[in-house]
């Protein structure tokens, strides 16, 4: 997420805290080439100017300039510029439950509408909620069946339009069923268009009139920079909406349309998808993100995912385990399938600080490999793992066979297991004596 951003910035300040003394001249230069990162991230130009203008006004005076470290008291003037900008604060989702509350998702076709609603209906769910889908696009082909494949793949009941229906009647129809049935809040996925055109607008303006929405989201596809804000403005202008959700995060190398849709919309950026999964949905923080696109990480976010995928009980005993070093190859299977329910690991990393800049430089880190690790153990008999000591050269060869890999690679895990087992016991040794244990 925000590779590139990240990696000139980080440049940039580089320079800046290896000069002993900052001046305001040296100040409005780094600013320059920072405003200049901004636009090649695809930063709206008006956004830009007024950032770099906003830092330049508190970072060029006295109480910057005769710090003890100048330097970093700027970074902390372009990070806190930088929250102000994404935001501010947190947008918390705390609507009334209504009967039902109704959600309405608007946007282009392609930005990640339907699996938007998908992902929002799980988001609800998980917080006690009671959400149903409503596939209100009649014109994309098989846009409702696509909407209930994505329902039922998490267990979400999902309202498709039946012949003859429009997308008003539908909405109303699941309205009606709603109440029978124990909803109490329907996520509306609309119809979307290539460009934004008069009809598309006519109907949704028609929805929003008839049905009323406690909220109306507008989905923005991230890596379309500088054109997701035009389309935000568009939409903004006609329709009036409550927040933006950012689809495609994770790929977003830039951060164009993260850093604009703020500053020019004045809308909230409410929701960040951050995956292709249904769980990887996130509120959006505009400090974390902020820290993320400097390269602080987000050790937050990290401890909160980490907080839903791991059992605190399951935490303790491997702990214990860790400490008698009896920490097995099925232990370590079961903590690959944790850590996958996190998300990628390419995302994982740039929530450690430091790490989001380092695996893109210098770690040259393959999540295939983990893949491999993982078939590799799954074609292990539970004897071989809970005791990889057994495993002998006609094993390693059944072991490579099942898993499609070669000896050397069965080899090369049962080698970095036992040193990684060894550094983990002398680790615990040595945490124990610390603290007198």
């Amino acid at each position: 997420m925000f590779e590139q951003l990240t990696n000139k910035l980080d440049g940039i300040f580089r320079k800046l805290t290896s000069r002993g003394k900052l001046t305001p001249s040296n100040i409005r230069e780094t600013l320059r080439e920072v405003r200049r990162v901004l636009l090649e991230a695809d930063v709206n130009y008006k956004v830009a100017k007024s950032f770099v203008a906003k830092v330049e006004e508190e970072a060029v005076g006295d109480e910057v300039i005769s710090s003890i470290t100048p330097g970093q008291k700027v970074i902390k003037v372009v990070h806190d510029k930088m929250v102000e900008f994404l935001g501010g604060t947190t947008v918390e989702f705390n609507l009334p439950r209504s009967e039902p509350t109704r959600i309405m998702l608007v946007g282009l076709q392609g930005s990640g509408k339907t699996t938007l609603a998908g992902k929002l209906a799980l988001f609800l769910r998980e917080r006690q909620w009671a959400p149903a889908l409503v596939a209100a696009d009649i014109y994309r082909p098989a846009a409702g069946e696509q909407l209930r494949i994505l329902g039922n793949s998490v267990n979400i009941p999902t309202v498709v339009f039946e012949n003859k229906e429009s997308p008003l009647d539908t909405c109303k129809r699941a309205g009606k069923i709603a109440g029978s049935k124990g909803w109490d809040a329907l996520i509306f996925d609309t119809a979307g268009r290539l460009q934004i055109d008069q009809k598309m607008m006519d109907e949704l303006i028609l929805l929003k009139k008839k049905l009323s929405p406690e909220m109306i989201l507008l989905v923005v596809d991230a890596m379309t920079g500088q054109e997701a804000v035009s389309v935000a403005e568009e939409f903004e202008k006609r329709l009036v909406v409550d927040g933006f959700a950012l689809t495609k995060l994770d790929g977003d190398a830039r951060g164009g349309a993260a850093l604009s849709l703020r500053a020019i919309t004045g809308k909230p950026i409410i929701f960040a998808g951050t995956g292709e999964k249904l769980n990887a949905l996130e509120l959006f923080h505009p400090d974390r993100m902020a820290s993320r696109i400097l390269g602080m990480g987000d050790v937050v976010t990290l401890v909160e995912k980490a907080e839903k995928v791991f059992d605190e009980e399951q935490a303790r005993e491997l702990e214990k385990k860790i400490r008698k070093q009896q920490f097995t190859l099925e232990d370590f299977y079961t903590q690959l399938q944790q850590i996958k329910k996190m998300g990628p690991m390419e995302n994982l990393l740039g929530m450690i600080p430091g790490m989001g800049k380092l695996k893109t430089q210098d770690i040259n880190f393959d999540e295939r490999e983990l893949v491999k690790v993982e078939a590799m153990i799954s074609s292990m008999t539970m004897d071989e793992r809970r005791n990889p000591g057994i495993i002998n050269g006609s094993r390693r060869k059944r072991i490579a066979n099942g898993s499609g890999t070669s000896v050397q690679d069965v080899n090369r895990l049962l080698k970095q297991f036992k040193l990684m087992k060894k550094m983990m016991g002398s680790m615990s040794k040595l945490g124990s004596k610390f603290l007198g244990l």
